[in-house]
């Protein structure tokens, strides 16, 4: 038997197995069967995304490839906008098989697997060229082949974007201009110890309440990818955007151990080929995202200024020896720096 995940139980949680176990279907209106092969039928994607976020429509790409390779007998439905809860609810119910496939961030895996933590670190990647190179290589496979004794298949990774500080009071140019601002993180120890690192106030707070709270001067600023900071509003709120690109953490796509193992070895052969495909579609929809949100910020009031990112970098070196502890994760680490550009 494989490693169950241990997160933490919530009401909102139970109340969705039971919806989840009573609800989801397969093909026309039959109940999902726990111990049957899957021959046909819809499977269930979940994703915390909107409906036209590239990786939703990455997934979806990826349905009507596996519907015409097989004439319709399989295909997928994916539930988005966080319908079927938050990524930590919806990667349990997945690791159980309540849910097929789950486009899910590396930061909720870094919790149990450590073979995920080398791609969360800050100033890691240099380049979206070279984290691209670095997931598309044997490197992007052995960590997706972390997952399994988790009751997780890896699929594939998709793009979530360079990340960067934004914040209502002040450019930041160099590390002493972060001190005192306090800066929402995800509930992410790794997050809170690079923010704390570079001299700033960590505050964990959901990702609903970012704009509100930089509204209200609750927080002083955040973090994010350039279709994020957009998309939700930020720039609105946000007057200065720094662009320290501090992280390039990738996605993956995961499914359900149970429900894979329910497939038929030429149908995991076609999903692992329909996800390969579907990378390709994420990453066209996601330059396209990119290429419109930087088009926003230029006509409106955001000060937007390049950083020189090595200052920022050179105080994460505590913050990779908390988290790389193993001989393991060490020769991933050594890996991805070994496949900079020059």
């Amino acid at each position: 038997m494989g490693k169950r995940l241990n997160l933490t139980k919530t009401p909102a949680l139970v109340s969705r197995r039971s919806v989840l176990a009573g609800s989801l279907v397969l093909g026309a209106g039959a109940m999902l069967p726990a111990c049957k092969p899957i021959m046909s039928g819809l499977l269930t994607g979940a994703d915390a995304h909107p409906g036209d976020y590239p990786t939703v429509r990455a997934v979806e790409f990826m349905g009507r490839y596996i519907a015409k390779r097989t004439g319709g007998r399989l295909g997928i439905k994916v539930f988005a906008g966080g319908q079927l809860g938050n990524e930590t609810d919806t990667l349990e119910i997945t690791s159980f098989g309540g849910i097929d496939l789950n486009r899910i961030n590396f930061a909720p895996l870094n919790s149990f697997e450590p073979m995920t933590l080398p791609f969360s670190l800050p100033f890691i990647f240099d380049s979206v060229s070279h984290m691209r190179r670095v997931v598309d290589s044997e490197v992007g496979d052995a960590v997706l082949a972390s997952l399994e004794p988790h009751k997780l298949i890896g699929l594939c990774i998709y793009d979530s974007g360079a990340r960067s500080f934004y914040n209502a009071r002040r450019p930041i140019t160099v590390p002493a201009d972060m001190k005192g601002l306090k800066i929402r993180v995800p509930a992410s120890d790794l997050y809170i110890a690079m923010v704390n690192a570079l001299g700033a106030n960590a505050v964990p707070i959901p990702f609903s309440e970012i704009y509100q709270s930089l509204a209200q001067g609750v927080i002083d600023g955040a973090e994010n990818n350039w279709p994020t900071f957009v998309s939700e509003r930020h720039y609105e709120v946000a007057k200065y955007l720094s662009l320290t690109q501090h992280l390039l953490t990738p996605e993956t796509l995961v499914m359900s151990k149970d429900s894979w193992d329910r497939l038929q070895p030429a149908d995991q052969a076609l999903m692992r080929e329909a996800a390969k495909a579907s990378v390709i579609e994420m990453r066209r929809l996601w330059d396209i995202r990119v290429a419109e949100a930087k088009a926003t910020v230029a006509a409106s009031r955001v000060e937007v200024n390049e950083v020189e990112t090595q200052p920022f970098a050179e105080l994460m070196r505590p913050v990779w020896d908390q988290f790389i502890t193993t001989p393991a994760q060490k020769r991933v680490v050594q890996r991805i720096l070994e496949m900079k550009e020059g």
